[in-house]
């Protein structure tokens, strides 16, 4: 059996493909192809791989054509084609055999189809072969341009680069299959940014080919072109954009613009006052742009200058107080220089910019300036009125020198005159006010706004005014039988004066107690000085009390001398001579008298409390005796029940004969009464009014009964009694009492009483009127 595959024309090379014969043993045999290749025959189908080209000029395409060498053209074979792409993308004629294509193939898309064929005896319908499989390939053409898939592209390169430094590196990708000849082989070019960049045509790689300065320029657009077949005639290509910014370096020094500041301040201002700034520029950006200024020459050191961070200006303060009187002008230069630079671009910076600041002092009218910034006078105590203190001055700074007036601030004892002299109202004791801090303010005549004060200190120096005297009280004692030379007390003596030497105190008897044999003094020489007995034994009995007068001079100039009173009281002492005891009688008496004095003030407070509850006490008893009726339990005298009772006379359930007169008594009616005389009743209690006699009595009895109570109160008063009085014929209607009524009493009789009683009636009447 043989089998032929025809190709068609492809590419402008004609194909010869030898045809393939088989014996009927279906022995296989080798065939070498004109060209070299090996073709492998199997069952009598030859094995091998189809080109078709992704350019078609028509559809369907012609492929080849498969058939059988048993085929004797009389259409009894029959050929089928089985596998993906079959019916939809390739067909086979299957009388001839001819494979077509009837759609266009995109090798980017698919390369390679792989497809089974078989013969079939349509006489039979059976398989005169077994399937066969072979392979289309689909050959690549130059139909897809480069592209550049990582777009877009940006670079960031710092400004003053040298040449060859990278920037970034761009790359395109091809479709078209890289075996096929240089279909997918790519050549970059650069379309502009000549001439600061270069590109390598293999790599893409784009660099640096001349320095830049990002303060002239700092961004650049540059496009990249991409062309595959390595740019060989009908070529495609693709470009695209890439943004390469210059980052910033300190190549820059910042300038002053302005080569003289002028400001002005005034002499009142104080230290840190801001007075003006300056401005430096730099082209630089961001970290490269700070700056640092600063005071070059200043010999006066009253100037200084801090940098604002946020603006990058210069702040020229006030480093110390300026006066116009001394120095009205200043000169200054300041300098400015970059916070950070390196090192390699020191070269850049190696001067740094300066300007010039003048500054103008203006004049301020300022207050009064006194001659020392305060003032101590000395004055001995005890000068008359208008003493001379001393003498404070002040003075105006300004150029016109206005008058100064002087005031003293609340002082009732100094005095100060129009020229600063201060001068005494009242005398002085030191020992009331060794000190005296006066403040002094000076006013400028011409303004009275402009005003100053100076603290002036008064020290008021002593003088010998004040004898000595003891310096505490002493209670002095003397056994009855102390002997002779005995001492019984020691004293000192203080002075409140100021002395310069250390006090001395002199101690001695007056001139009449120089002559008592009873008690003598020594003198100690420290200050102190000590009574002793003069004689043995003492009477209590006789002499109890001792007074002796005791003369105590200082060493002032002139000195001073005291007469001081000591009190010696006789005691009965103890066994071993001690005064002790009589110290403690003294005390235990004082506090004897304390206790009395004591208890009898509690016992006023115990009577008037006991005074104050009496009155409440009785008080609130007279108002519980007013109204005694609230105190009473009525609890046990409730009860409930539905009949209908007899009205103020049913006592059967209430004993209401405590709430009635027990002078006037209520006569009791009978409860039973026949028809007739209720209706006569109440007919006669229409024309017959109330009997008013009875309520005057009544009312009379009880007016008695209050006016005599001796808990009533004692103002006047409205009291209510709820009596009916003896004028109702028609009897009470009261539910009391019912329970013990006529339970077949007939109560027709209620219809005929008018309509007020219809509704008892149609209760308890036996029989209704028709009408009703």
């Amino acid at each position: 059996m043989n089998c032929c595959l025809l190709l068609p024309f492809m590419l402008g090379i004609p194909l010869l493909w030898p045809c393939l014969r088989t014996t009927e043993s279906s022995k296989t045999e080798e065939v070498k192809h004109p060209a070299g290749s090996h073709w492998r025959v199997k069952r009598g189908w030859m094995w091998n791989h189809f080109f078709v080209p992704e350019e078609m000029n028509k559809i369907p395409y012609h492929i080849g054509q498969l058939k059988s060498d048993i085929d004797n053209g009389n259409n009894s074979f029959q050929y089928k084609l089985l596998g993906f792409g079959a019916g939809s993308i390739f067909v086979i004629d299957e009388r001839t055999g001819d494979i077509y294509a009837i759609q266009k193939l995109d090798r980017e898309e698919r390369s390679l189809y792989t497809l089974r064929a078989q013969v079939i005896d349509t006489t039979t319908g059976r398989a005169v072969e077994p399937e066969s499989e072979f392979v289309i390939r689909v050959a690549d053409i130059n139909d897809n341009a480069p592209q550049f898939l990582d777009e877009p592209y940006e670079a960031i390169v710092p400004e003053m680069s040298p040449e060859g430094t990278f920037v970034i590196q761009v790359t395109a990708r091809d479709a078209d299959d890289p075996s096929s000849g240089n279909n997918a082989r790519l050549l970059y070019s650069l379309l502009q940014g000549q001439p600061y960049f270069s590109i390598e045509p293999t790599t893409g790689v784009i660099r640096i080919s001349s320095q830049m300065d990002r303060e002239l320029q700092d961004e650049y657009w540059v496009i990249i072109q991409a062309k595959d077949m390595i740019g060989l005639p009908g070529a495609l290509s693709g470009t695209t954009s890439v943004l390469i910014k210059l980052s910033d370096v300190n190549d820059n020094k910042p300038v002053f613009k302005e080569s003289l500041y002028r400001m002005t301040v005034s002499e009142s201002a104080p230290t840190g006052t801001s007075i003006g700034r300056i401005k430096a520029y730099d082209k630089d950006i961001g970290e490269n742009a700070e700056m640092d200024y600063s005071i070059e020459e200043d010999d006066s050191q009253t100037f200084d200058i801090i940098t604002n961070n946020e603006n990058q200006e210069g702040i020229v303060i006030l480093k110390k107080r300026v006066d116009f009187e001394h120095q009205n002008q200043y000169r200054i230069r300041a300098r400015v220089q970059n916070r950070h630079v390196d090192e390699q671009l020191r070269k850049y910076h190696a001067e740094a910019s300066t300007t010039m600041i003048k500054v103008q002092v203006e004049d301020d009218d300022e207050p009064p300036v006194f001659l020392l910034p305060y003032y101590v006078f000395e004055i001995f105590e005890g000068h008359p009125h208008g003493s001379l203190v001393g003498v404070v001055s002040a003075t105006d700074p300004d150029q016109r020198k206005s008058p100064i007036w002087y005031s003293i601030t609340r002082s009732k004892v100094f005095h100060i005159d129009e020229n600063g002299t201060i001068i005494t109202t009242n005398p002085l004791d030191r020992e009331i006010s060794a000190w005296h801090n006066l403040s002094i303010t000076a006013t400028e005549e011409y303004n009275k706004q402009q005003s100053s004060a100076v603290p002036v200190y008064v020290q008021v120096l002593n003088i010998n005014d004040h004898a000595p005297e003891f310096s505490e009280y002493y209670e002095t004692y003397v056994c009855e039988n102390a002997g002779s030379g005995q001492i019984i007390q020691t004293i000192s003596a203080v002075d409140r004066d100021e002395s310069i030497e250390a006090h001395h105190f002199y101690f001695n008897l007056s001139v009449e107690d120089s002559k008592n044999a009873s008690f003598a003094i020594i003198d100690n020489q420290d200050n102190t000085a000590v009574i002793l007995t003069n004689r043995t034994g003492f009477s209590l009995q006789e002499e109890p009390v001792f007074y002796i007068y005791i003369l105590i001079a200082d060493n002032g100039i002139p000195s001073l001398t005291s007469t001081n009173t000591l009190s010696i009281h006789v005691c009965d002492c103890d066994e071993d001579g001690s005064t002790h005891s009589c110290s403690n009688k003294d005390f235990m008496l004082s506090i004897g008298f304390r206790t009395k004095i004591i208890i009898a003030v509690l016992i006023c407070v115990v009577v008037i409390f006991g005074f104050i509850f009496l009155i409440l006490g009785l008080k609130h008893r007279r108002k519980q005796s007013l109204f005694p009726e609230k105190g009473e339990d009525f609890r046990e005298n409730i009860f409930r029940y539905d009949d209908e009772g007899g009205g103020e006379e049913d006592t059967e359930a209430f004993d209401i004969a405590e709430l009635r007169s027990s002078a006037t008594m209520r006569e009791r009616k009978a409860r039973k009464t026949t028809p007739a005389d209720i209706r006569s009743l109440y007919r006669q209690s229409l024309q017959v009014g109330p009997d008013s006699a009875i309520f005057r009595k009544f009312i009379q009895e009880k007016l008695e009964e209050a006016d005599t109570d001796p808990c009533a109160p004692p103002f006047d008063s409205l009291q209510t009694y709820a009596f009916e009085g003896t004028g109702s014929l028609a009897g009470s209607l009261s539910s009391v009492g019912s329970a013990s009524s006529d339970q077949d009493e007939n109560y027709d009789y209620l219809n005929e009483l008018g309509p007020r009683f219809k509704r008892l009636a149609c209760m308890f009447g036996s029989a209704m009127p028709p009408n009703n």
